[in-house]
């Protein structure tokens, strides 16, 4: 199937579901393709691609940043950024804060909280995540939002153990929506594992080789 196919087979399929099409290495005309398929937010994990592509792909794209991010690059997406995904540390907030104040913009972000049994996995506890969102510093931010949780589930083929990462995550977000209720996004699934993270109660997905074909990181 052509990428445009992939992208209309997708929106019907997820319905109410967030679709970020996760567009890493992959050349402009690719996303030219899912654009006029309708698709209008891509997610990228490196700032100077996504500035590139930014720069010149059509504006009402919303981009996302699904990566980790270093902090002395913020202020390159922070001009135009829609969502950060994985952020993992007050001081990364600070500075997405800072940043975002230059711009006289808001950023919105994701806490990142580690599901996976893999070291390789970047994230943080839900114990530091609930310290983070009860600091005093946190509550000074006045431009930047944190509107809910990532996650991403350990690579493995034992889907009970994935459905029982996705399924905690989901706890974790009812229990913070109690005392945040402007966390509303709940982003985890990818290609391979998207249809069970919604049934655990995902709300955003990011699928990219299902959608544009392997990557290539030659």
């Amino acid at each position: 199937m052509s990428i445009s196919e992939e992208i209309k087979k997708y929106k019907k399929e997820l319905e109410d579901v967030t679709l970020v099409a996760i567009s890493k290495t992959k050349p402009n005309e690719d996303l030219e393709e899912a654009y006029n398929a309708g698709q209008r937010i891509f997610g990228e994990n490196k700032i100077q691609e996504m500035t590139d592509k930014w720069e010149s792909l059509p504006k009402d794209i919303e981009w996302h940043m699904v990566g980790h991010v270093q902090r002395n690059k913020v202020k390159y997406m922070a001009p135009y950024i829609g969502l950060i995904h994985a952020v993992d540390s007050l001081k990364l907030l600070k500075e997405i804060n800072k940043e975002a104040k230059k711009n006289e913009r808001s950023i919105k972000c994701l806490l990142q909280i580690k599901i996976a049994d893999e070291d390789s996995k970047f994230g943080i506890s839900k114990e530091e995540a609930k310290a983070i969102l009860d600091s005093e510093a946190f509550a000074k931010f006045e431009n930047v939002e944190v509107s809910g949780l990532m996650g991403m589930a350990t690579f493995t083929e034992d889907m009970e153990q994935v459905k029982k990462e996705f399924s905690y995550l989901k706890t974790v977000l009812d229990e913070f929506k109690q005392d945040y209720p402007k966390m509303k996004t709940l982003s985890m699934g990818m290609s391979g594992d998207y249809q069970l993270a919604i049934e655990c109660g995902s709300n955003m997905v990011r699928i990219g080789s299902a959608i544009f074909g392997e990557r290539n990181y030659n």
